[in-house]
């Protein structure tokens, strides 16, 4: 599979891949610079973890579009996202907005305006209770951080993340899709998505199937503590999986027992 490296999605947005590559971040994290054409400010999403040679070339990338920094988001708090924020705000002065620490919070639907550029906070908790996604108006692109990635699924981060709170976000995106509002994805990590409908209803399907996996490989273990059945479960439903994402898959098995109410809880 080809790898992403980043670069422009169009004339207002552009990616500077992070050189944080690992099995959870696929290629790296996707730093997103955003600017109208011509105009002296810009948007930044996700300035990454504190890696001073990224934050250096994401400068340089406003710069380079005749602008400066003025409005830093956040998808979520997660450290290959955030972990810099502290560092981004001395070096740029500018306010940072999102649902985590160090940042301002936002309101779903609240929108942000920045020199020509529009976006919509549209709040989309289950990864992490956390997440934002932010819409770019009317170019139909929606940045989802780790909700939806581009390639892959995402994992549920429990305890903070959610399946029942997952699922309702990915309806939420969904319902954008059919209003016509968002046609595009720009994750987090990976590849961007242009047939945003059908990456949607595949996220729909596989939690949905995963779900059934994990009630058929929970059979019969009626008597094991959560933490136990999770680590059943994951032998079991992830045996073909490398293992060094097994503890990531555990965390998407526990969300999944809390939401079907198996295993023993406090064990």
């Amino acid at each position: 599979m080809e790898s992403w490296t980043g670069g422009p999605l169009n004339e207002r947005v552009t990616c500077r891949l992070c050189p944080n590559p690992g099995p959870m971040t696929l290629d790296g994290t996707n730093t997103w610079v955003l600017s109208a054409p011509g105009a002296d400010e810009a948007v930044v999403i996700d300035p990454g973890p504190l890696d001073e040679e990224h934050l250096q070339r994401v400068l340089d990338d406003v710069s380079g579009r005749g602008a400066r920094v003025a409005l830093t988001l956040v998808t979520h708090g997660h450290h290959d996202h955030a972990e810099s924020l502290g560092r981004f705000a001395e070096l740029t002065g500018a306010p940072v907005r999102g649902n985590c620490p160090g940042a301002e919070p936002v309101v779903d639907g609240e929108a942000l305006e920045v020199a020509g550029l529009r976006l919509t906070a549209v709040l989309t908790p289950g990864h992490t209770m956390d997440s934002v996604c932010f819409r770019l108006d009317p170019d139909g692109i929606l940045f989802t951080g780790d909700t939806i990635l581009g390639r892959g699924t995402t994992v549920v981060a429990h305890p903070d993340g959610q399946l029942a709170a997952y699922l309702t976000s990915l309806d939420t995106i969904g319902g954008l899709v059919d209003d016509g509002l968002v046609t595009t994805l720009a994750p987090g990590h990976g590849p961007v998505l242009t047939d945003a409908g059908a990456t949607v209803r595949e996220y729909v399907v596989h939690r949905h199937e995963r779900l059934e996996q994990v009630r058929v490989a929970s059979q019969g273990q009626e008597g094991l503590g959560r933490s136990e059945l999770a680590d059943l479960v994951v032998s079991t439903v992830y045996a073909e999986v490398p293992r060094n994402v097994w503890p990531a898959a555990r965390q998407s098995v526990l969300a999944q027992l809390d939401y079907l109410d198996l295993g023993r809880s406090g064990r």
